[in-house]
């Protein structure tokens, strides 16, 4: 039985007090003064990574050699094993190149001249200005074509016909029964 308010003791012994839980590393175990005086520098391998197969660029070569077939496909692919590009400049442990800096570049100063004699105001009338003689010289070269249109000879389709020379309206009857219509 649990004693009143406590947990119930399970029924493993605990090791002695000289006890070392883990394991002990036997080889270089001098404590701080050999932790801070003796680094151990470890040296970054070359990490060499493969790039995944870049099959479009085999598909549009396979096709350009003549390949029609897929085991020709899966041929030419074993024959020619091309990867992707590694377009990644900076991996870890690359270099970064000089003079390169992160983030986004700051916008350039506003010329505070330009500003105070209107000059951006200027520039807007200008095109606006640019912008309605544009218009006035395509309204002038779609009249003069309008103009030309009927002394070209152009052969019309049934659509224009009708356009131009509409069907006569049908008078409009009175409804007769069948039998009178042979009075």
């Amino acid at each position: 039985q649990p004693e009143l308010g406590k947990p119930m003791r399970n029924c493993y012994s605990l090791p002695g007090p000289d006890f070392t839980y883990g394991m002990y590393l036997h080889k270089r175990d001098g404590g701080v003064p050999e932790a801070i005086g003796h680094w151990d520098a470890v040296e970054a391998k070359p990490h060499v990574r493969v790039m995944p197969r870049d099959f479009v660029t085999m598909g549009r070569m396979a096709v350009g050699e003549g390949c029609t077939t897929a085991r020709e496909f899966a041929l030419y692919y074993k024959f020619k094993d091309i990867r992707c590009k590694d377009e990644g400049i900076l991996r870890y442990g690359c270099k970064i190149p000089p003079g390169m800096t992160f983030g986004r570049p700051a916008r350039p100063s506003t010329p505070f001249f330009d500003l105070m004699q209107h000059r951006y105001k200027e520039l807007w009338m200008e095109s606006q200005r640019a912008r309605t003689v544009v218009q006035h010289v395509v309204k002038k070269k779609v009249g003069i074509l309008q103009q030309c249109l009927p002394l070209l000879d152009v052969r019309g389709n049934r659509t224009t016909f009708l356009r131009t020379h509409p069907l006569p309206v049908k008078k409009e009857s009175f409804w007769h029964p069948q039998r009178f219509e042979k009075v």
